[in-house]
């Protein structure tokens, strides 16, 4: 069995095939990468429009099969910018359609955490997932992922991105502030730490940041005090999350599981509360069309399939509000 997945909720357009052992056998990507400014949906979707035929060819070239070698085909159904997940969708459908093939519409969250588990090989584990639109923390319970801790206002990685635009970094900004603050020779730089019980806000965090910036505090100094108060309070809410659960396995994924100092934040905590820590492959931490084929496959397994009438996208679309039937 061969599953190809379409990624498309924001900036990347990826394609990715696995077999039935979960094995990638294909995962290319196109990125959108805006000249100024944050993601301009449309642009998005004007560019996912443009290379989507590329990257369908250059995937099956890389996996050396041909179209009629695959068994279904999986898309990132939301949440995301509605422009550019409807791209994906149309694309989706005329696929699956024309190969006569089963439709699998997938939760883009839920596809990164089981990539996740995946390649961890963790079975029960409290998720911290981090990424341009979600910060959410996370655990299988009764076949439904239930939310512990996340954000009041903008996500972690959005907030990196919009610091960074601020600082006339390029998109995306997170990998940039990493390496800006390991560069920092003046220390710490008290900022606005926001945790409202389980839950995080980094707008005060953000603002306070660019007035630092705006006062001639170095970039990298202003990007290493931003770093470690976002990530403190990531590693709060994780902390007492673990407690709460008692899981022993704990496991970051999404765009911003690529950085380092994060992930050594996050082994303390998981030391210090007797759980293992993994980490996403920084490969796949971002999006890609290899996490929407695996989460394909475990939704074909399992029966599941998305009729014509029940894909179109949906932009809001919740982890918790997502039925997990191969989970506990």
């Amino acid at each position: 069995m061969v599953i190809l997945g379409i990624e498309s909720t924001a900036h990347t357009f990826g394609i990715g095939i696995v077999d039935t052992t979960g094995q990638i056998l294909a995962d290319v990507k196109a990125v959108y990468s805006p000249q100024e400014g944050g993601i301009h949906p449309r642009e998005a979707a004007e560019h996912h429009q443009a290379y989507a035929l590329r990257v369908l060819s250059k995937a099956l070239a890389q996996a050396n099969i041909s179209n009629d070698q695959v068994n279904g085909i999986a898309f990132s159904q939301g949440p995301g910018l509605p422009p550019a997940l409807r791209v994906g969708a149309v694309f989706a459908r005329s696929l699956a359609t024309s190969l006569g093939v089963p439709l699998l519409g997938v939760n883009h969250c839920v596809a990164h955490i089981e990539q996740a588990r995946f390649f961890t090989k963790a079975n029960h584990p409290l998720v911290i997932y981090l990424s341009g639109g979600n910060t959410q923390i996370t655990t299988l319970i009764a076949q439904r992922y239930r939310i512990f801790g996340e954000t009041l206002d903008i996500a972690l990685g959005n907030m990196l991105d919009m610091f960074a635009r601020e600082a006339n970094l390029k998109h995306p900004g997170g990998p940039k502030i990493e390496q800006l603050a390991l560069q920092a020779k003046n220390g710490y730089h008290e900022l606005p730490y926001t945790v409202k019980g389980m839950d995080l806000a980094f707008s005060g965090l953000l603002t306070a940041s660019k007035q630092l910036l705006s006062q001639g505090v170095s970039l990298e100094e202003v990007s290493y005090s931003l770093q470690e108060t976002a990530f403190s309070m990531i590693a709060e809410v994780t902390e007492r999350a673990l407690a709460h659960t008692q899981r022993k396995e704990l496991i970051v994924t999404g765009g911003v599981a690529a950085n380092s100092r994060l992930k050594e934040m996050l082994q303390i905590v998981a030391e210090e509360q007797s759980a293992q820590f993994a980490s996403v492959p920084r490969k796949y931490a971002g999006d890609n069309g290899s996490m929407i084929a695996y989460n394909g496959l475990l939704l074909l397994q399992a029966g599941k399939r998305t009729a014509i009438s029940e894909s179109r996208a949906q932009p809001r679309w919740r982890l918790d509000q997502v039925d997990i039937p191969w989970g506990a």
